[in-house]
């Protein structure tokens, strides 16, 4: 069980049902817009990856000052989460294949991309 401020009143959510709860009020599916676009380009491009997965989770950091730069309606594209299986990572550490996702995607941390969650893997990490 953990508890979350909400307001001015502390309340508890048991943690799995917390999880489910935010990720339900996500909004409906959209097309992808140029930001995760062009991650997915130069991800690809970099890494050729076997997996690559990105959500853009900006709708869930809409209260935040670089969303409220965009519009506060949540359609913007300054947080994603990225999961790439690559053999590019073989051999270095976890540290490395951040360092080498964020050195891919610099452009676009430079013009406004305000988070990343990486999830940087090999073949033989997700058969583990």
């Amino acid at each position: 069980m953990r508890l979350f401020r909400l307001g001015s009143s502390l309340r508890s959510f048991p943690s799995t049902r917390f999880r489910m709860a935010t990720t339900s009020a996500m909004p409906a599916s959209q097309q992808p817009g140029p930001v995760e676009i062009a991650i997915r380009e130069k991800l690809t491009a970099q890494f050729n990856p076997s997996v690559l997965k990105i959500t853009n989770d900006s709708w869930q950091h809409r209260h935040h000052a670089p969303m409220r730069a965009q519009g506060s309606d949540g359609t913007g594209e300054t947080h994603f989460t990225v999961h790439i299986v690559s053999a590019s990572f073989q051999a270095k550490t976890t540290m490395q294949r951040h360092r080498l996702v964020y050195a891919a995607l610099k452009e676009e941390l430079d013009a406004g991309l305000h988070a990343l969650s990486l999830q940087t893997k090999t073949e033989e990490d997700v058969v583990q």
